[in-house]
């Protein structure tokens, strides 16, 4: 991978190096904040879950026009702002004293994080050609999942100091990279076409409405995210029903660890690989791997059990995430790349609703009957991607001029 890095133009690293950065940011904070909510604010657990789901909701939501904004400006001014709105969020959430002002700052974060990302993949469909974007695509997500994985440890080390400290840290990260986006990036990045006239925004909206095979693929990442977006927060609910608090923590901490340590050192290798050609083969292989894995998650009785589980679930991962991006690539006009992306960001809103909808499960049903929920949702994200893809009319958003 490192290899690859140094064969890339400056311009294409630094993208890359906001997911690596930015993630980190958010990581170093995410773990937290059901602890800062609750003594800082004094909310219940369920109170704690609508906070900070319905942020990410929205954020992802509202981010359908930040995509619309990657296709019309300059991605360097865009991504500039978003970033001083990341940092500001941070900092924000430092010093908000009322709880509204909290939730202002965590939908602000979400936002600009969800803009700057759709940025950055649009940005390599127009920095690289089509047959090396499986291979960006791959770095890309293990960047952001090395985020993921350090952010955790270095937040627990200042928030022993003191709980709010991470926000300061994320904030310090993010103003970093938009020093650092100010001085070397390239101002004349642009990820849209000039020659193409200017359409409003609900008509682009309508536009991609009609552009079956995004609304199949959309509708197929949210059904599919309810199983993989969130998986921690259910398994740790099931968990807690299931065993004791500290059967629970060493089983989640382990597969957390086997999750990450997996996706940092094949992401690359296997990504690389997906093709366009059989793109269709690569998702049902990937799907099929998340059936087996929730199968082995329902059955698994020793911790042995759900690393095997949780290895051949993380498989599924590898494969479906750059599958997604090499999909919407694939019927993404050049011009529209941002709003496409965008329509992809809303799968945030089914792993928002993960452990929503399993908590009802586990409140109401036997625990084992959330897995079968899940499969059910695997299950129809799949038909609806399989459709997608099959589907090989021209797209309508080829017409936009």
């Amino acid at each position: 991978m490192l290899a690859t890095l140094k064969t890339y133009p400056a311009t294409l690293n630094l993208l890359l190096s906001a997911s690596l950065v930015l993630t980190l940011a958010r990581a170093i904070t995410l773990p937290y904040l059901v602890i800062y909510l609750s003594g800082n604010f004094g909310l219940s657990i369920a109170d704690i879950g609508l906070v900070i789901g319905s942020t990410l909701i929205i954020g992802s939501l509202l981010s359908l026009y930040g995509g619309f904004l990657v296709d019309r400006i300059s991605s360097y001014r865009l991504i500039l702002s978003c970033c001083g709105v990341f940092t500001l969020g941070f900092l924000g959430a430092y010093s908000a004293c009322e709880l509204w002002l909290f939730y202002l700052c965590l939908v602000s974060i979400n936002l600009a994080y969800a803009v700057i990302d759709i940025a950055v993949k649009a940005g390599f469909g127009s920095l690289l050609p089509a047959d090396q974007r499986s291979e960006v695509f791959s770095i890309k997500y293990t960047l952001t999942n090395i985020g993921y994985a350090v952010g955790p440890f270095l937040g627990a080390g200042v928030a022993a100091l003191d709980i709010s400290l991470p926000f300061l840290l994320s904030a310090g990260l993010g103003a970093g990279y938009f020093f650092v986006y100010f001085v070397w990036a390239d101002r004349g990045l642009v990820t849209g076409e000039a020659q193409h006239k200017p359409t409003p925004f609900l008509a682009v909206g309508a536009l991609l409405l009609r552009d079956y095979r995004l609304v199949c693929f959309t509708l197929g990442g949210v059904l599919s995210a309810v199983v993989f977006g969130q998986f921690t927060a259910y398994l740790s609910q099931y968990l807690i029903v299931t065993t004791t608090p500290q059967a629970a923590y060493r089983i989640i901490s382990t597969i957390v660890a086997t999750n990450a340590l997996m996706v940092i050192s094949l992401q690359y290798s296997i990504g690389k690989r997906i093709s366009h050609q059989y793109l269709n083969l690569w998702l049902a292989g990937g799907l099929a791997l998340f059936i087996v894995g929730l199968g082995g998650f329902a059955l698994s009785t020793t911790l042995m059990v759900w690393v095997i589980s949780m290895a051949i679930f993380t498989l599924g991962e590898i494969i479906v995430f750059p599958a997604e991006y090499m999909f919407i690539d694939n019927i993404a006009p050049s011009h529209l790349r941002g709003m496409y992306y965008a329509a992809q960001n809303l799968s945030n809103v089914g792993g928002a609703l993960g452990p929503v909808l399993c908590g009802l499960v586990l409140a109401t049903q036997p625990a084992d009957y959330i897995f079968y929920m899940l499969g059910l949702f695997i299950i129809a994200g799949g038909l609806l991607y399989g459709l997608g893809v099959c589907l090989s009319d021209k797209s309508p958003s080829e017409q936009v001029k």
